[in-house]
């Protein structure tokens, strides 16, 4: 397992990223607890078996196969929790008689630019971990027990779960996934 110099190493590349205003949304959770990945763990599967049962038979077992990805988490030695919260700026200075399409917009982008901000500190955490020689993942997945994961962690309500991010030493390098071309992904307007 990386001992704490390592890991600290990981949450201050995590927390040097880049955010709106340099309002830093962001909290971490360092689980190294072994009882307590379990437990995350544990609530995760209850939730993705839970959610099987509502899934239509013939698509069943290709969602608990998606489902098993959630879990991946427990061999891990380390679960670094992501938090983040939302950018409550300018909907508190805007008067009530704003247009509601901006002050619409101005919610999710308030909304928005936390879990950003939190997105980019997990890739600078997932780059650091890979230059220390870590396998380490930025998993959304196990969201979908957020609230069993909250009461585990006993975390703030004004925080809400970004990403886990299991980390350790790997037992394998697996060949890196492909990716769609520019051609797909990108639209140019000269």
């Amino acid at each position: 397992a990386p001992d704490r110099v390592v890991l600290e190493r990981l949450l201050e590349a995590a927390a040097a990223a880049p955010s709106a205003s340099n309002k830093q949304p962001w909290r971490f959770v360092v689980v190294r607890n072994r009882a307590c990945i379990e437990r995350m763990a544990a609530a995760v599967q209850e939730a993705v078996e839970r959610t099987s049962a509502h899934i239509a038979p013939d698509a069943r077992g290709a969602f608990e196969a998606y489902g098993d990805y959630f879990v991946r988490f427990k061999e891990a030695p380390v679960v670094i929790v992501v938090l983040h919260r939302a950018l409550n700026i300018l909907s508190q200075l805007a008067d009530q008689s704003l247009d509601q399409e901006i002050r619409a917009s101005i919610a999710v982008m308030e909304s928005g630019s936390g879990l950003i901000g939190a997105a980019m500190s997990i890739q600078n955490l997932l780059l650091m971990a890979h230059a220390e020689g870590l396998g380490a993942s930025g998993m959304t997945g196990p969201l979908i027990a957020a609230p069993a994961l909250r009461t585990i962690l006993t975390l703030p309500e004004s925080w809400e779960i970004t990403a886990l991010v299991p980390v350790g030493y790997p037992d394998e390098t697996p060949p890196a996934t492909s990716r769609r071309g520019l051609d797909k992904i990108v639209r140019w307007i000269e």
